[in-house]
């Protein structure tokens, strides 16, 4: 697929459909002049072209690419018209079609007048063979005498000939270029891709999506020159696999470079002398950008020496202008001239360097001292300077960059005690908003470790620690190192308040009780009153907040909108987005969609506004999780793959990603990867100790294993889910719980303990604002008056369970409230010997619609079974596009479903039929859906012949 090359590609075939026309496609080598060529080409039909291509030879041959094109015409001209007897004078030259070509002529005693012959020969041989496209590549390495034909060409030619040369910009001034100038030439202009198109570019190599950050690494490294991509990603393809590069972007600043790159940029180095290579050198010891001021400083030169060199590198292509700055083509080019200076050059380069810039106007650039004494060996000065870095990176909002160079600084074995305490410390700080948990958490363990602390401090790092372990997804883990935090902070009550407000979110951990965050609630709000600090004061009341409206308590939006309208709080950006993601995700666990979604809008705004970057996935999570529950279903499971997948650098927020992918796929399927991905949740989860995702996943998977018929699976799952809920006291989140286990007991024909679980949930949520929560104890108890026969008191509650849901914008949920009361709607008229309950069919054709306008594939498969168990006539199709098969499979969903049917896994039935694997779960869910299966071990029975 050709990429960011549409406007040029247009422009060559309009030339060409208006011959006669002489185009030249510039650009420097890797640009990509060939792959548009290639693109033209592909595109032409009914048009011959000729194809000649210049080698970088020594001496090259005369006319050599002409007379390869013409060696191609042989089949073209045998049996055409009589040819010009001119083009004799080509058959010498071109043994191989001299049968097709009139005899010579007379030799001619003046030089110049045979050539003159030839050229004219060409010309007329172009001319018979036309219309025409004439395409000569790499022109810069032709010889004179093809330059010299071309010019010819420019002023004789054929009128339906389109000639295209390639050139590159980096050989210099092409030599004919004056003279096509004067024939009215066409010039394309090549410049590299920009950012969008490098991404596209490598997303189509890789088959994967990319993060942003690995495209703006690749971009950086590259300068956006296609065949400099490839090169990189083909490096990569050598050490891992496709699907894990866009998750490494720290292999980028790492890569050994492409050996055919280093070729060409050496190459270019080398035509260079001496005085010209040593400033370059310095100039890649300085960085991308070279500062002339500097150059002089470092080299010695004075500053026409150093102009000439770099103007010397520009025009072999090592250099460009660049906003009216000379940047080295791109990283790598840089990369390699750097390389090709000694070690022991370098290192004293890079001293001067330092010592220059120290010198310099203006405040210490210190992250560049750094950087240069640290290339230097100068390990003293380098820690200095990191650490000014940091704390200039942290005043401007960039705890990244703050946490690397404190991590740089770190990795020094000689330094004091007392200087190591004070850059973890810093470190602590700086890696929870820069997500550098990966790095930070091992030295920070180790330092609490080894080192005798004062308690202030060992309590600052446990905090810390506990902070990036969450991060990192280890929940339990996080969680106890913040609770051994708050004794040591009990001097520092200003720490301490935010630490107690963390122990307080009932999300985070297992194994502690609703009543013991609200202790460390108060305790939280104690300590931030002892501080006196408004900002420590404002994080307890964002936490207390969080905890009311986890348990559905209405008196959590009271404080929300205050806390909304406090100018404290959004006069601190970051404080004010976490709050409101959290706020949001809290929102959708008690079934408020539209104040989610408000709250979401909110905080991906000062997010964006702040430049807060932690948050970016958590921000993507959230509105995953809001397009979930609101029914938004196109391309979600996409982005949950890929905010589950490995890209992901927020592990806690990439647990919950699986969990919502899990339950999308439940409705979707295919059933076992729903099971497996929720399985894999649940024993993730309890090993980290992580309650939310815990309950419901099992619930989820309780609820999955239901429509596969596996009562007994799915009433362990819940009774497990249950055991965490009571363990809680977040009887908000068990509601659901709750009611796959009546359904499960149910299903087995004993409901005995079910009015007592029932009525313990009733307690637990008595006067919640919990939508979600109220309508599953709403429908617990609908089917418990179904038990007992009270058939009117069933309808009605399902009915308000119904309309709760649908008040509150929930569709999904909806849909399955209406399945199950029009289900027993159409059960019970047939029982009371009715022909069709009509409020039962309506209900059922109303769920129908909602799954489909998600294309929830296992659902659908199983209302309309229930629809023709029950004669309810099935209106199809019932969501927009294409008219599919009805029930009868395609043949491609026949083919791939038998396949299935004998056991082979979606990669064995892709690679056997040459599909994708997309392609296959799309098939096999299709067919599942067309024969009513809600799994693909019914498959099993699918019949060989054509009729289902």
């Amino acid at each position: 697929m050709l990429i960011g090359r549409r406007t040029e590609l247009a422009l060559l075939h309009s030339v060409i459909a208006t011959p006669p026309s002489l185009t030249v496609i510039e650009g420097e080598a890797g640009i990509g002049k060939s792959r548009l060529v290639a693109e033209l080409l592909s595109g032409l039909t009914g048009i011959r072209r000729l194809v000649g291509q210049c080698e970088p030879l020594q001496e090259p041959l005369p006319l050599s690419p002409l007379l390869d094109s013409f060696r191609l015409a042989g089949d073209d001209l045998a049996g055409s018209r009589p040819l010009n007897p001119v083009t004799g004078a080509l058959a010498a030259l071109l043994p191989e079609i001299a049968e097709h070509l009139p005899p010579p002529p007379p030799a001619l005693p003046d030089q110049r007048a045979e050539r003159h012959r030839v050229f004219r020969a060409a010309v007329a041989l172009l001319e018979h063979l036309s219309p025409l496209v004439l395409v000569l590549e790499d022109v810069h390495w032709a010889d004179g005498g093809t330059h010299d034909f071309l010019a010819f060409l420019a002023s004789h030619q054929p009128r339906d000939l389109s000639v295209i040369l390639t050139a590159r910009t980096d050989h210099g001034r092409l030599p004919l270029r004056g003279a096509l100038a004067r024939a009215t030439s066409r010039f394309v202009s090549l410049s590299p891709l920009g950012r969008p198109e490098v991404e596209q570019l490598a997303a189509g190599i890789l088959q994967a999506e990319l993060p942003g950050t690995f495209a703006a690494s690749l971009y950086e490294k590259t300068g956006g020159i296609p065949f400099v991509v490839e090169e990189v990603l083909r490096t990569l393809l050598e050490r891992l696999p496709a699907g894990e590069i866009p998750g490494r972007p720290d292999m980028l600043a790492d890569l050994a470079v492409p050996t055919v790159l280093r070729d060409v940029v050496l190459q270019r180095l080398s035509t260079l002398d001496e005085a010209a290579q040593e400033i370059l050198g310095a100039a890649a010891v300085l960085g991308t950008t070279p500062d002339e001021r500097v150059l002089a400083d470092v080299t010695g030169r004075d500053a026409a020496r150093i102009a000439r060199a770099l103007a010397a590198a520009q025009a072999v292509g090592l250099l460009h202008e660049e906003d009216g700055q000379c940047r080295f083509r791109h990283a790598l080019a840089r990369q390699i001239v750097y390389e090709s200076v000694p070690v022991s050059t370098r290192r004293w380069l890079h001293l001067k360097t330092a010592r220059a810039l120290a010198s310099g106007p203006g405040p210490r650039p210190v992250a560049r001292l750094a950087h240069h004494f640290r290339h230097a060996g100068r390990t003293a000065e380098f820690v200095d300077n990191a650490e000014a870095a940091a704390a200039t990176a942290l005043n401007h909002g960039d705890d990244a960059t703050a946490a690397r160079f404190l991590l740089q600084a770190l990795e020094v074995g000689e330094l004091s005690r007392e200087t190591r305490v004070r850059l973890a410390v810093k470190l602590g700080r700086a890696a929870v908003d820069g997500l550098a948990h990966a790095e930070a958490v091992p030295l920070l363990e180790r330092l609490l470790t080894t080192e005798p602390l004062p308690a202030p401090v060992r309590g600052e790092l446990r905090f810390a620690l506990g902070r990036l372990l969450r991060q990192q997804g280890e929940a339990r883990a996080g969680y106890l190192r913040i609770e051994e935090a708050v004794h040591d902070l009990g001097t520092r009550p200003r720490l301490q308040s935010r630490a107690l407000a963390v122990l307080a979110a009932p999300e985070t951990v297992v194994d502690r009780h609703v009543t013991e965050h609200a202790a460390r609630c108060d305790q939280a709000e104690e300590a931030a009153r002892r501080s006196g600090d408004p900002d420590a004061a404002i994080a307890v009341r964002i936490a207390r907040a969080s905890l009311l409206l986890e348990q559905g308590d209405p008196a959590s939006w009271l404080l929300i909108d205050e806390l909304l309208r406090d100018g404290r709080l959004r006069a601190t950006p970051r404080e004010h987005a976490r709050a409101c993601l959290n706020w949001a995700q809290a929102a959708l666990h008690i079934g408020r969609l539209q104040r989610a979604e408000a709250l979401l809008a909110e905080g991906r705004h000062v997010a964006d506004q702040a430049g807060y970057l932690r948050v970016a996935e958590v921000v993507e999570l959230v509105t995953a999780a809001v397009d979930h529950a609101a029914g938004r279903w196109d391309g979600l499971e996409d982005r949950l793959r890929r905010l589950s997948g490995a890209t992901a650098t927020f592990a806690a927020a990439s647990l919950d990603s699986r969990l919502l992918h899990g339950t999308l796929l439940a409705a979707t399927g295919p059933a076992e990867e729903a099971a497996s991905c929720l399985g894999q949740v649940i024993a993730v989860a309890e090993r980290v100790g992580a309650v939310w995702p815990l309950i419901p996943a099992r619930t989820a998977l309780s609820r999955l294993l239901l429509t596969l018929d596996d009562t007994a699976g799915a009433a362990a799952q819940a009774s497990a889910a249950l055991v965490q809920v009571r363990a809680k006291g977040a009887w908000v989140w068990g509601a659901e719980t709750v009611l796959c286990l009546v359904d499960a007991l149910d299903a087995l024909d004993g409901l005995g303990g079910a009015v007592e679980l029932v009525d313990e949930l009733a307690a637990g949520i008595a006067g919640a604002d919990a939508p979600s929560a109220q309508a599953d104890l709403l429908t617990a108890q609908g089917v418990l008056a179904l038990s007992r026969g009270a058939a009117d008191e069933a309808v009605r509650l399902l009915d308000a369970a119904r309309t709760t849901l649908r008040d509150t914008g929930l569709r999904y949920d909806e849909a399955l409230a209406a399945e199950r009361l029009g289900r027993w709607s159409c059960e019970h008229a047939a029982a009371d010997g009715e022909h069709l309950g009509e409020d039962g069919a309506h209900l059922l054709k109303d769920a129908l619609h909602l799954y489909g306008s998600m294309r929830a594939d296992r659902d659908i498969a199983r209302v309309t079974r229930i629809m023709r168990q029950n004669g309810v006539p099935i209106p199809y199709p019932w969501r927009g596009g294409r008219p599919s098969h009805g029930r009868t499979l395609s043949s491609r969903e026949r083919e791939v479903a038998l396949l299935a049917a004998v056991g082979k896994t979606n990669q064995e039935i892709a690679t056997e039929l040459f599909l994708s694997r997309r392609t296959v779960e799309s098939h096999i869910s299709s067919a599942l859906r067309k024969l009513g299966y809600l799994s693909r071990k019914e498959l099993a029975t699918l019949p060989l012949t054509a009729d289902e």
